[in-house]
């Protein structure tokens, strides 16, 4: 079936004017830079959050400053009727759906041997298989409008980190179903593509007992500097214009150069 030519949108600096973006995990870090990058760009958000419920109302109040239509929704996307809850909102509040951003992080940053099957569970639900989840109801809402829906990934799906073994393999899992929804969901103009960073500077620092190792880490990119939120909230906006149409199941690595040292 011969696709529809998109729409460009290429007017000033407003590439996503009338478009709809949730982004999962909205509320701070890399999910607050992606909301507000996609805001100054013209676009309406969904910012989801499960425990910080001041910080999203916090980040919707900035989205509506900066002129978008946003809103607020709380739901766990490791589960599924939560994950009905957010799409049943988004679809109530704007009636279709552009973009999904697959952001939501959660992993007990232990070592591997100390893992127990309930980490384990609970990392696979909200890092591996909510994609699954997310982009099954978001392309309902997507139809023909060349959607685009783009997750988070970290360099810890391919070098091994300290005390990263669950979050590593469900980035993996996350850049491996990339490529196979990419395939299935192109022939019906959604391109799915991933974004993968290196150490970025934000808050979920704090949750690693070996903050220091990892801010070590992040200093050794050739680039000299740890990365920030706005940093891959770039690519996942450069990844949403119509120039990166032709740009389907990629893994693109944004970490200052880190990835290419020994």
């Amino acid at each position: 079936m011969e696709l529809a030519v998109e729409t460009e949108r290429l007017s000033g600096d407003r590439p996503f004017e009338g478009q709809v973006v949730l982004v999962t995990g909205g509320s701070r870090g890399i999910g607050r830079a992606i909301a507000r990058r996609f805001a100054q760009g013209g676009a309406h958000v969904v910012v989801n959050y499960l425990r910080h419920r001041a910080a999203a109302e916090e980040t919707v109040a900035g989205l509506r400053e900066l002129g978008a239509r946003a809103i607020a929704v709380r739901a766990d996307v490791g589960d599924p009727d939560d994950l009905d809850h957010l799409f049943e909102a988004t679809r109530s509040e704007f009636g279709y759906l552009d973009v999904l951003v697959s952001n939501a992080a959660l992993g007990k940053l232990i070592p591997a041997m100390q893992l127990e099957p309930r980490h384990w569970q609970r990392t696979l639900d909200v890092m591996g298989r909510a994609l699954l989840l997310c982009a099954q109801r978001a392309v309902p809402l997507m139809e023909g409008r060349w959607g685009r829906i783009i997750a988070i990934s970290s360099i810890g799906s391919f070098r091994v980190m300290p005390n990263y073994a669950a979050p590593g393999v469900a980035k993996a899992i996350l850049e491996t179903l990339t490529r196979y929804l990419a395939v299935e969901l192109a022939p019906r103009g959604i391109s799915v593509n991933c974004v993968s960073g290196g150490v970025v500077e934000t808050d979920a620092l704090n949750a690693f007992s070996n903050k220091e190792e990892m801010l070590a880490f992040g200093r050794r990119a050739p680039m000299g500097r740890l990365g920030r939120p706005d940093d891959i909230a770039g690519v996942v906006t450069l990844l949403c214009r119509p120039e990166a149409r032709w740009i389907c199941g990629q893994t693109i690595i944004a970490d200052g150069g880190y990835s290419l040292l020994a």
